[in-house]
């Protein structure tokens, strides 16, 4: 029987906060580090995304924590995105109690972040571009940080933040706790250990690869002028859906393409303010879009639960980001479908990431009644007033496409868009002169991982790169 907060040593009020939110036994990884976090030891975790990092890291963070000065916190926590930093500082604050927790990240403006810091910040959360452009401004110092968090260590490896982390953790206590948690911990990721950490103790919970060996994968051979129309279909069998792209350009076409087919669809990738991406991603938790689409930037910054499928519009770069992108469904134990459209002259390309990740399914023709009795949730109710400013679409039952094939549970069949519903072709069809009926649907089983998914990665190359790249987060 698995240990209760309070055994682990957790404090009444923030039992009691968790409770309020229905959170009443901890999850693995929080088992495993909450305790040794409390005693103030140094921390070294693998765990995989949507495990429950945020609470295991965040409870030691925040527990008889001294109060800041005014431009000197006392807790640092560095995120790779802007939307990871925003979710944990949204976490923390449901059962930190008077800790003044704070966020800093590029994209907005610096007033309201210097305005702040200027009050005193207990605990930091920050993208690193930011915090050493404030640093640089005389904003915040780190002298007084005695606790520090490097989350998601791996993907700061994958996006060349490394050589900002290390100048950061110069600049705070040489006495500090700090907890580093990642989904590998080989490469520069255990560089960082030898190098910032004491005595670590070391906790792994999951599998070495753990982000996509619950979810089915299903891989359909798509010419590249059907692919809109193929995506605005699945997403209609199985909501909400991210579908990723590779270019900022790229989604953005794709969106408009899904809104003109009658899909409630938004858009999230470094092109956006911040502002824009926030509100995208609070609609799309909310229910009021049914599929976000999004670069590689968005892979590992999205924490949404319950979502449905993934859809690789563009085959990613390689079996890592295959893996980051995945990783956004079948979390925290659900189950979860991952979509891959490959064109033909694709076919080597995909072979090489599924020998990498360890899936053998095979690539067969659309068929879109298979996809929706894989689809890991029930049919769902668009939620009315979507901020987006496209066209809210309420889902119901609808007529079957031309092709024969019936709704399931209310679902949007393939071809059945709020925008022309009895439409056999669009502009696409017509061009390539095909039509969309259903294949024969492959071996859709639950994947085995047997891939080591290890994550080799490439450091910046300098400090000017370093701290360029780390901004766009």
């Amino acid at each position: 029987m698995p240990p209760t907060f309070a055994q682990l040593g957790v404090s009444q009020p923030i039992c009691t906060a968790l409770e309020r939110r229905g959170i009443t036994k901890p999850f693995e990884i929080q088992a495993a580090t909450i305790t040794d976090g409390l005693a103030g030891r140094d921390i070294c975790g693998r765990a995989p995304t949507g495990s429950g990092k945020t609470i295991a890291f965040g409870i030691p963070i925040v527990t008889d924590l001294g109060q800041a000065k005014p431009k000197q916190p006392r807790a640092l926590i560095l995120a790779p995105t802007r939307e990871l930093a925003n979710q944990i500082h949204t976490e923390l604050r449901t059962f930190g109690g008077s800790t003044r927790i704070g966020v800093v990240y590029g994209g907005v403006g610096y007033g309201n972040q210097i305005r702040d810091l200027r009050r005193g910040i207990d605990v930091l959360v920050a993208c690193p571009g930011r915090l050493e452009d404030l640093i640089d401004q005389g904003a915040v110092g780190l002298s007084q940080v005695e606790r520090v968090v490097v989350d998601e260590a791996d993907r700061m490896a994958d996006m060349g933040f490394m050589p900002a982390v290390r100048r950061l953790l110069d600049q705070t206590s040489s006495n500090r706790q700090t907890l580093l948690f990642s989904a590998t911990l080989d490469g520069d990721v255990a560089e960082l250990t030898r190098r910032y950490q004491h005595d670590p103790v070391r906790r792994e919970v999951g599998e070495e690869t753990p982000d996509i060996t619950a979810a089915h994968h299903v891989f359909w051979k798509v010419k590249r002028p059907d692919r809109a129309r193929t995506v605005a279909d699945a997403i209609g069998a199985a909501w909400p859906t991210i579908v990723f792209c590779r270019t900022r350009h790229g989604s953005d076409r794709l969106a408009k393409k899904l809104i003109r087919d009658g899909i409630q669809a938004a858009t999230i990738h470094g092109g956006r303010s911040q502002n824009q991406r926030t509100r995208a991603l609070a609609d799309f938790a909310g229910g009021r879009i049914q599929a976000l689409v999004a670069t590689d930037v968005a892979a590992r910054g999205i924490h949404v639960a319950d979502v449905a499928s993934v859809v690789h519009y563009d085959l990613p770069e390689d079996h890592k980001a295959y893996v980051h992108r995945s990783g956004r469904t079948a979390r925290a134990g659900r189950g979860g479908l991952v979509l891959s459209l490959v064109q033909p002259d694709q076919l080597e390309e995909l072979r090489q990431i599924q020998r990498q990740v360890g899936l053998k399914e095979p690539v067969t023709d659309p068929d879109f009644k298979a996809l929706r009795e894989l689809s890991p949730l029930p049919a769902r109710t668009l939620v009315q007033g979507g901020s987006t400013g496209s066209r809210t679409i309420v889902e119901g039952p609808r007529k079957a496409h031309s092709s024969g094939q019936k709704t399931n549970n209310g679902r949007r069949g393939p071809g059945n868009h709020a925008k022309h519903n009895n439409r056999s072709k669009t502009k696409n069809q017509k061009k390539s002169g095909q039509s969309h009926s259903g294949g024969q649907s492959g071996n859709h089983n639950r994947s085995s991982h047997s891939g080591s998914g290890r994550k080799h990665s490439k450091q910046g190359s300098g400090s000017r790169r370093s701290r360029q790249q780390s901004r766009s987060s």
